[in-house]
């Protein structure tokens, strides 16, 4: 498909220096963002939220009576 010049330029393009070093800062360009996205991307740690205190319920009384009279009597 290419011919023999076109291979020869495309090979002094790909591993010539600047190509090289260029291509080496955005891989470590990449490796960093993708390290600070971790570091900020983690979910917060929760602390565990203290229970509502409840008050006691009030201990039954002789005048707690529901007032329900036997039927069958």
């Amino acid at each position: 498909m290419f011919n023999e010049e076109v291979r020869r330029m495309l090979l002094q393009v790909i591993t010539s220096w600047q190509v090289l070093v260029v291509t080496g800062v955005l891989v470590l360009y990449v490796f960093l963002v993708n390290y600070v996205a971790r570091i900020y991307h983690r979910r917060p740690r929760r602390t565990p939220m203290p229970k509502p205190v409840m008050p006691e319920a009030p201990s039954p009384s002789e005048s707690d009576e529901l007032q329900i009279e036997d039927q069958n009597e």
